[in-house]
């Protein structure tokens, strides 16, 4: 009988079993899938010559995360690659807003838009610097993070510290428009609060963009060295060798309650897997207490709490294998590992408003990944594997564009869809698409069958607005690991500190059933 059962081998249930193991604990993985790695994968499906990421691919939260750093996965070959330009957002008359690799260059560039705009881009580093450590800290411990607290409050006077969490709960529009005279810097901030469900007027986007710029700023948007999936691939492998069994294709069904209290589960082929200590749950909030625990084993209140619970937008995603560089209009995006494609903070407030609306963007925001780019071993030389993605409602009501796209997703939705992206491209890229030579299409469902945590696309775990957020993560109340039921442990996306791949909520949970184990 193994100490700990994890359900769902992405990577928070891997760094959860990870640390268990280290400690001593005999641990067993049960993945539903027939690969590990939940949303950190990839494969050459797109054409047999391009590793393409299915998922996520960018990794600053992983490059910043004292959990994935203390589990040293160089030594299981794992290395990282950047592009030599950050994040790239070209204009509509052919300039490019660039986050470059140095603060002082992204600055020099910043000031070609506005005088001072470059001074007001290294405040911000300089504020950054001065709490990186505390709110890494305080961002990656259990709720409420006391040491860290404790650190920036010290830090900071009580007046800098207020205007700190002022510039937290800014919308991101309001952020750049006090901050900055010229557009380039506001779009670098309104886009990476976009990588969330964020937009430009939402309370917190410009805590939230400020803090992926600051991120991309101090350590890139790094990729793993020949596809995301030699991350989930370094995680295994440490995971194997200190003791811990991986079981894939193995869908567990049921979390088993007895006295109260987590004793094992059951797959989908009847089997049960016991659990002497924990069961640990790398699965959404939804999907644990409303499908793998019965009812009867959780307050109603809880129940009464998740049917408000809020996901973030749905994803509809294109993988492409290019036979050529991209052939962007502004020169910069060519060095870019990142691109982000909307015309000005307005057209993201549109974009967001539209999805707010129940309508499918007509003139969508794409988040463009050009891999070779950043890792020349993804493509043959001379050539691009590349990808973009956009949000679209979960529940679509219409269509802001001209094809009538009703959410069906069949595949002439989706062809239509990954045209009215692949035109976007065009705009700021004219060519592009005579360079492709391969395209995979990745609709809300499809990316929902691959892994079931991606409910419709929703790559964040539950959204990322301040009402689901810290205490209310994921619902009122809670914010830490721990559940109702003694043994049992939120251990994924869905839990505090939230998405992103950097190993948090896995690392909680592990911690926190170690602390019940000691206490017991």
């Amino acid at each position: 009988m193994p100490d700990a059962v994890v359900i769902g081998a992405g990577p928070n249930g891997l760094v959860a079993a990870n640390l268990l193991a280290a400690a001593g604990w005999s641990v067993e993985v049960l993945e539903a899938q027939p690969e590990p790695g939940g949303a950190v994968r990839s494969d050459r499906a797109v054409h047999p010559d391009y590793v393409t990421d299915l998922f996520s691919a960018f990794y600053p939260l992983a490059a910043a995360s004292p959990v994935l750093g203390a589990l040293d996965l160089g030594a299981e070959g794992l290395r990282w690659s950047r592009a030599p330009r950050v994040l790239a957002h070209p204009l509509p008359d052919g300039r490019c807003a660039v986050l470059e690799s140095d603060a002082r260059d992204t600055a020099a560039g910043l000031d070609a838009f506005a005088d001072g705009d470059g001074a007001a881009w290294l405040e911000l580093c300089a504020t950054w610097d001065r709490v990186r450590r505390d709110v890494l800290g305080a961002l990656f411990t259990p709720f409420p993070p006391v040491r860290p607290g404790l650190r920036l409050a010290a830090r900071l006077r009580a007046a800098e510290g207020l205007r700190l969490a002022r510039t937290m709960l800014l919308p991101v529009r309001r952020l750049g428009e006090e901050r900055f005279g010229g557009e380039a810097a506001r779009l670098l901030l309104a886009g990476s609060a976009l990588h969330a469900d964020l937009g430009p007027e939402a309370a917190g986007s410009g805590g939230f963009g400020w803090l992926m710029s600051m991120l991309g700023q101090t350590y890139g948007f790094p990729v793993p060295v020949g596809g995301a999936g030699a991350l989930t691939g370094a995680l295994v492998r440490r995971l194997e060798r200190h003791g811990g069994v991986l079981r894939c294709g193995e869908q567990v069904t049921e979390v088993v309650v007895r006295g109260g209290r987590a004793v094992g589960v059951r797959t989908a082929r009847g089997e049960a897997v016991p659990a002497s200590r924990a069961v640990l749950a790398d699965v959404s909030a939804p999907a644990l207490y409303t499908r793998l625990v019965d009812a009867r084993h959780l307050p109603a209140r809880l129940l009464d709490d998740l049917r408000r619970f809020q996901w973030d937008f749905a994803t509809f995603k294109v993988d492409w294998a290019l036979n050529g560089p991209v052939p962007w209009t502004a020169r910069p995006a060519a060095t870019a590992g990142t691109v982000h494609l909307a015309d000005g903070v307005d057209g993201l407030t549109r974009f967001a408003a539209q999805i707010a609306m129940g309508q499918v963007p007509d003139r969508p925001f794409l988040l463009f990944g050009q891999m070779s780019t950043a890792d020349a071993t993804r493509s043959p030389a001379g050539t691009e594997a590349a990808w973009a993605y956009t949000h679209v409602p979960h529940r679509i009501k219409g269509d802001a564009g001209d094809d009538g796209l009703t959410g069906r997703w069949d595949r002439g939705e989706q062809e239509a869809m990954a045209d009215r992206m692949e035109h976007e491209v065009e705009r700021w890229a004219p060519g592009f698409r005579s360079r492709i030579t391969a395209r995979r299409l990745l609709a809300p469902p499809t990316i929902e069958s691959m892994d079931a945590n991606l409910l419709g696309g929703a790559i964040n775990g539950g959204t990322t607005s301040a009402h689901q957020q810290l205490v209310f993560r994921p619902t009122p109340g809670t914010g830490r690991p721990e559940t109702p039921v003694r043994g049992l442990y939120l251990a994924s996306a869905s839990a505090h500190p939230g998405g992103g791949v950097h190993g948090a909520p896995g690392a909680n949970a592990a911690r926190a059933a170690m602390r019940r184990r000691l206490r017991r």
